[in-house]
């Protein structure tokens, strides 16, 4: 074999070992604080980095269209989208494909809180008072809340003295807490979280409304991401087992009883609730 040939078929190896070992990129919309965001990822890509056989990158992002954007340029593979980041995603770029979601979320929720302090007793008596919401991206924390708000004939431009956006569900709560706005609304897992591990207290801040169900988180990937690696991620997903402690771990940190698989009909819904609230057109 001559030297040429040698040459090139080692440049070929090498490029394909290159390419075998990039890393699977994988971010998640900020809705909580960045470092309880990989806190509650690490564990989760240690076990996806196994099962595909790619080293599993985090990469963190400032806010929900940074996440959309960069899913839709191709510099991320993976993202933890909410139900309306996902169709923003899809409607950017329409080449990204939902995976998998959890199974709380086909029936996912959203509550409305209010100071203890403020007299709140109804989402009636939040009008005329400042009122906080997440991410005007946040699925949980602004659009479907909005959405319910409208079918109890309440328009938060008319109706609330001041809407604010907090950024992040655990920020409505310290805001709703410390008084800094008397009411607000954020996604019910987060509540119930915070909840249980006692950084909320439930002297000055109180539930006055749980939504109706909607469908809402996803695991999506960018669509021409290799097709046997997206079969990969989406049946770790599956496989994941609540009777192998690493596994329940990783599902307790996720807020998961287990994954099932999603499609985007689910987030038809979504959409439709999207454009009828003028956040897309």
């Amino acid at each position: 074999m001559s030297r040429h040939w040698i040459f090139a078929l080692t440049t070929l190896f090498a490029s394909l070992s290159a390419t075998a070992a990039e890393p699977l990129r994988v971010s998640a919309i900020p809705d909580e604080a960045p470092t309880e965001l990989q806190r509650k990822f690490a564990p989760l890509g240690d076990y996806l980095a196994a099962q595909t056989g790619r080293e599993v990158v985090f990469v963190p992002v400032n806010d929900y269209a940074a996440v959309v954007e960069a899913l839709a340029a191709g510099k991320l593979d993976m993202a933890w989208l909410g139900g309306f980041t996902y169709v923003q995603a899809h409607r950017r770029a329409n080449k990204v494909v939902p995976l998998v979601q959890r199974q709380e979320d086909a029936q996912f929720t959203s509550k409305f809180i209010a100071n203890v302090d403020s007299g709140i007793q109804t989402l009636a008596d939040t009008k005329g008072k400042d009122f906080a919401f997440g991410s005007p991206s946040s699925t949980s924390g602004h659009l479907m809340p909005r959405h319910f708000l409208a079918e109890q004939g309440i328009n938060p431009e008319r109706d609330f003295a001041h809407v604010a956006f907090s950024g992040a569900h655990d920020a409505t709560v310290a805001w709703v807490a410390s008084g800094k706005v008397p009411a607000g609304a954020l996604n019910a897992s987060v509540w119930d979280k915070l909840v249980e591990e006692g950084k909320v207290d439930t002297s000055k801040v109180k539930v006055i409304w749980t939504t109706p169900t909607y469908f809402d988180y996803n695991w999506t990937v960018r669509g021409d991401l290799d097709s046997a690696l997206q079969a990969k991620i989406k049946q770790a997903f599956l496989n994941l087992d609540p009777a192998i402690p690493a596994q329940a771990e990783i599902l307790k940190l996720q807020r998961a009883s287990r994954f099932i698989a999603t499609q985007p009909e689910n987030y038809q819904g979504i959409e439709a609730a999207a454009i009828q609230a003028g956040l897309l057109k």
